[in-house]
């Protein structure tokens, strides 16, 4: 390990520029995953905005985590060629340039657009978070830098809601909305002058050369094809097209999967190593991050558009219903590193057994309290448990299901790690929306009753979101029940 100039450095000596150095990159970590969920409060006043479909409130969201996830694997093995400080920047740019027509859109394909093109750009950057983290920290600190890494992404996540109800209730529905994508501007520009100051130049110099175009174009095509009809066959009333595509879709994976291994047996440089999920706990582990991401990221926008569009609330009231979710995702976080050296596995397994209990909780809720009667305190507790058990699983997890792997593979492990959940929270988005809307029966315009059916709806979808909950707590238990997270 070296400081930044190239002198050698103590293991526990982190030089006063990597911490500097740290401070931009939580700073663009924090866009990325506020964007994830800060959206979901504006959609109601979106749909009014731009008259938008119900399939595009999906796209806004599963747009962004399909494009965010498909471009992590190559934009890592760019940074590895050529050094993550440019590619950082680029994707950062990128984003705050998005986020600016984000705002600007006039209608709602120009938004999905630039919503993908924002997705993008972040799968662009975020790489280079997590692969200065390593370049810059020495093993016993190590620890210490993804802990307040954790730390951001619990924030930012459960910041999101709160902070979108307030742009919305200070600025009124129409630029509201608006100014929840431009909020990330001024944010941009300064983590982008500090990035051009204050993080090393320099390539990994590890990475093999070649870039896997042909299984990057396959694993697109192939979700593409699964998420079309996920989202757009509940408007559409599910033709025959929709079916088509979900077989293509399987297809296409199956395709992607045979490419993959002939590219490993050539010698190549596949997009996904087959031999990673020679594995078994790693191939359960994958399937974890996937449903996981799956139920955490859908349960917002049930709720926001119940809130709203179903219960006449404000955006603002939306995003108090959240807030117990906030401050137990912040607790969470904020133990989850001291509490996984202890316990190991088990604050994985405490963890998500929470996020399932609150979670049922939640859909008990709905499904017994009448419409009109229904508050935020109700879903207060339940929310908290879920927090706090999100908090404790989304800052170790994947270090647990890396080392399910070889030291060696750690850094392919990581990239499918991060790409299947996105994947999960993209799938999840569309398959919450097609059942919330699907289960949707307005048969008057009577308020009592568009309230009942809302709320009834909502919680089908929730209960969606319990169940793919019980399904992650039962997949804990393929991880190893301890590992050690300051190798260095």
């Amino acid at each position: 390990m070296t400081d930044l100039t190239g002198a050698p450095a103590p293991q526990t000596t982190v030089p006063r520029a990597a911490w500097r150095a740290g401070v931009v990159l939580m700073a663009g970590m924090f866009m990325a995953l506020l964007d994830t969920t800060i959206v979901n409060v504006a959609l109601p006043t979106i749909q009014q905005s731009l008259d938008a479909s119900e399939a595009t409130l999906s796209w806004i969201i599963s747009g962004y985590a399909l494009a965010f996830g498909i471009a992590l694997i190559p934009a890592g093995r760019i940074g590895d060629r050529v050094g993550h400080k440019w590619v950082f920047f680029a994707g950062l740019a990128l984003f705050t340039v998005a986020s600016l027509f984000c705002g600007l859109a006039q209608n709602s394909i120009q938004l999905v657009v630039a919503r993908v093109v924002q997705g993008l750009a972040g799968g662009i950057f975020v790489p280079a978070v997590t692969a200065f983290i390593q370049l810059l920290f020495p093993g016993p600190v190590r620890g210490k830098a993804f802990a307040i890494l954790g730390s951001v992404i619990g924030v930012s996540t459960a910041l999101g809601p709160i902070l979108g109800g307030l742009i919305i209730e200070a600025f009124g529905d129409e630029n509201g909305w608006r100014l929840v994508f431009w909020v990330n501007i001024p944010i941009g520009i300064v983590a982008l002058v500090a990035a051009a100051r204050l993080l090393p130049a320099g390539a990994a110099g590890g990475a093999r050369a070649g870039t896997d175009l042909v299984g990057l174009l396959l694993l697109t095509a192939g979700l593409v094809a699964l998420l079309v009809p996920l989202i757009e066959g509940q408007d559409e009333g599910w033709p025959v097209w929709t079916f088509v595509s979900l077989a293509a879709g399987a297809l296409l994976i199956v395709v992607f999967a045979l490419w993959e291994l002939r590219e490993a047996r050539a010698d190549r440089n596949p997009l996904v190593p087959p031999h990673l999920f020679s594995h078994p706990s790693f191939t359960g582990g994958t399937v974890l991050a996937l449903v996981y991401f799956a139920a955490f990221t859908s349960i917002f926008f049930t709720i926001s558009l119940l809130w709203q569009a179903g219960l006449s609330h404000t955006a603002l009231q939306s995003g108090v219903v959240g807030v117990p979710f906030a401050l137990g995702s912040i607790v969470g976080a904020s133990q989850s590193n001291r509490l996984s050296q202890r316990l190991g596995r088990t604050v994985l397994v405490v963890g998500t057994a929470m996020v399932a209990c609150g979670l049922v909780w939640v859909w008990l809720v709905l499904r017994t309290q009448d419409a009109t009667g229904l508050t935020s305190w109700d879903l207060a507790a339940p929310l908290a448990i879920a927090g706090i058990g999100n908090g404790l699983f989304i800052a170790p997890n994947a270090q647990f299901i890396v080392a399910t792997v070889d030291r060696r593979e750690a850094g392919s492990a990581s990239g499918v790690i991060s790409v299947m959940q996105r994947v999960g929270s993209a799938i999840g988005i569309a398959v919450i929306g097609s059942v919330l809307f699907g289960s949707l029966h307005i048969v008057s315009r009577d308020p009592a009753q568009v309230m009942q059916a809302f709320t009834d709806a909502a919680a089908h979808a929730m209960g969606v979101s319990a169940a793919l909950a019980v399904v992650a707590f039962a997949l804990v238990f393929a991880l190893p029940k301890q590992v050690n997270q300051y190798a260095a």
